[in-house]
């Protein structure tokens, strides 16, 4: 954990008491802030009351504006659009900063290395690789972010020690002094548009990823679409930091991507050039990053391989929530039973009709199953399922009776998980628990046990 001591008899706001509000709320009481903190979400409060006795949870109208040293806010609350929240207001007329924790993290450790990683897709399994790779090279390393592990509860690393964060579009806005010694962006495509108005405006926060860069640091760009080729272009003018240029190819240095499981598709090709330029910009040697990416065991919820039944493959892609990230997987195999469905994102599956010919039968859930099934109409035969309990079923059944060559049951849905779950991961996790405990299992296939244990079984078993 981080210990913002530097805030000591200071008052600070903390909006927004999600993972990330939790951790900074408890790294700003124990450095010795008085912190003033507030949620939308009764739910929210109430856990932090519980936790926390010494903080001062009241709504924002009551807070000392003008006394406040910062406003720390979750990346999740509107900035700009759809309109600022009334807690960006009021800091804007006391004229109190507004940050965001991996702004803090940069504060407290200044001495670290940092490398930042984004894009609309891949970035957690990239984030994930360059912690392997750097880990597997005896690198000390501390990795979190927009992955998961919120920044402030990372441990302190000094001079010798590498922070490897995945970074949001709403993280990277949220940035006023934090450089990144090597910064990655994997691909700009449509996504949060709600959040910062248009392709604009979202290009315009990722780019912020570069911001302060020096020229001794690196940034690192898969060239490969308009926004990141344009990307490249600015800052190859600007002359700032050193631009590494990479692209998707089977063939990496000389290291065979085909032959390594974990990074099937051309999208993990993509991750794999960017992560392999990142740590070698660190002074990771060709051999340790080769023999690395063969460990590489890969990233939960993404193109994941839960169990195979009887020839057929069960793939946990969970952490597909929009049609761009479903494209990776339905490029990666043939003879899909797709499970899709959620609470859906602008555009919806249109983008993906080139891949309906891979799609023996489709299997809706959540909200998104109307507008999905107009779609598909007259292009893939679909059953409305409503609940992923029901689409399991359904698809297992149908791809066992159909016994294709390469059958894949894919819950790659494209849409977010909020309809019906906390999160992707909670969604991925009921899809493995679904696929370990199905009743089709049994028959006729001796009752072989799932490839890997649930998350419950690995807890139970550590």
């Amino acid at each position: 954990m981080i210990t913002l001591s530097r805030y000591r008899g200071q008052a600070v706001g903390v909006f927004g008491l999600g993972k990330a509000g939790a951790a900074t709320t408890t790294s700003l009481l124990a450095g010795g802030a008085n912190v003033y903190a507030w949620d939308d979400a009764e739910a929210s409060r109430e856990a932090l009351r519980r936790t926390y006795s010494t903080a001062r949870i009241l709504p924002i109208a009551q807070w000392p504006w003008r006394a406040l040293a910062s406003l720390v806010l979750s990346p999740g609350v509107p900035l700009t659009h759809p309109g600022p929240h009334p807690a960006v207001n009021l800091a804007h007329k006391a004229q109190v900063e507004i940050i965001g924790d991996i702004e803090l993290l940069f504060r407290a450790c200044p001495r670290a290395t940092y490398i930042g990683i984004t894009g609309t897709n891949g970035k957690s399994t990239t984030t994930t690789l360059v912690s392997h790779i750097l880990k597997s090279a005896g690198r000390r390393v501390e990795t979190g972010g927009n992955l998961g592990t919120p920044a402030l509860s990372l441990a302190p690393l000094g001079d010798q020690g590498i922070y490897v964060l995945e970074l949001s579009s709403y993280q990277l806005d949220l940035l006023k002094s934090a450089r990144f010694h090597v910064a990655a962006l994997l691909n700009v495509t449509p996504d949060h548009l709600d959040r910062h108005g248009d392709m604009e405006g979202y290009f315009a926060a990722k780019r912020h990823i570069f911001d302060r860069q020096k020229a001794e640091d690196v940034a690192v760009i898969a060239a490969e679409d308009a926004y990141t080729l344009r990307a490249a272009k600015l800052l190859a003018a600007e002359g700032e930091a050193r631009v590494v240029k990479v692209a998707a190819q089977p063939l990496l240095h000389g290291i065979d991507l085909r032959e390594i499981s974990t990074l099937t598709g051309r999208h993990n090709w993509q991750n794999a050039a960017v992560a392999y330029a990142a740590v070698h910009a660190l002074g990771v040697p060709h051999q340790a990053i080769a023999d690395a990416l063969r460990s590489f065991p890969g990233l939960s919820h993404r193109m994941e391989l839960v169990d195979e039944v009887r020839g057929i493959r069960f793939v946990n892609d969970s952490k597909a929530t929009n049609a761009e990230a479903t494209a990776n997987a339905l490029a990666a195999y043939d003879a899909i039973y797709w499970i899709l469905g959620g609470k859906p994102k602008a555009g919806g599956i249109e983008a993906l009709t080139d891949f309906f010919p891979r799609i023996r039968h489709a299997f809706l859930i959540g909200e998104a199953s109307e507008a999905f099934a107009k779609t598909l109409d007259g292009r893939v035969e679909h059953t409305r399922c409503g609940t992923l309990d029901v689409a399991v079923q359904h698809a297992a059944a149908m791809a066992l009776a159909h016994a294709a060559p390469q059958a894949v049951v894919l819950l790659s849905p494209a849409c977010a998980s909020f309809d019906q779950f906390r999160n992707f991961e909670e969604r991925g996790e009921k899809f493995r628990q679904l696929v370990a405990n199905g009743e089709w299992r049994a028959a006729g296939d001796d009752a072989h046990p799932p490839l890997f244990p649930s998350r419950s079984e690995q807890r139970h078993a550590s």
